[in-house]
């Protein structure tokens, strides 16, 4: 089998499973318990809250200064 035969086949096999892939993906949603999923990000959450220095912005301001910089 040549690699263009292998990629041909490994597509059609992505895309004879593409619709039960989707139902699982749609179900998994449907069923998700956001609390439950929230409340294990908490903690991950409140560390970063705790640990990483407070900026007065999100860094876009520097991130121009830098490409006017760079610009000339």
């Amino acid at each position: 089998m040549t690699e263009r035969e292998m990629i041909a086949r490994w597509v059609r096999q992505w895309a004879e499973a593409a619709p039960a892939l989707e139902a699982i993906r749609r179900e998994e949603i449907r069923t998700a318990d956001n609390l439950k999923v929230l409340a294990a990000l908490e903690p991950a959450f409140n560390h970063a809250l705790r640990s990483l220095p407070m900026r007065e912005s999100s860094g876009m301001v520097e991130m121009q200064r830098v490409f006017r910089k760079l610009r000339g």
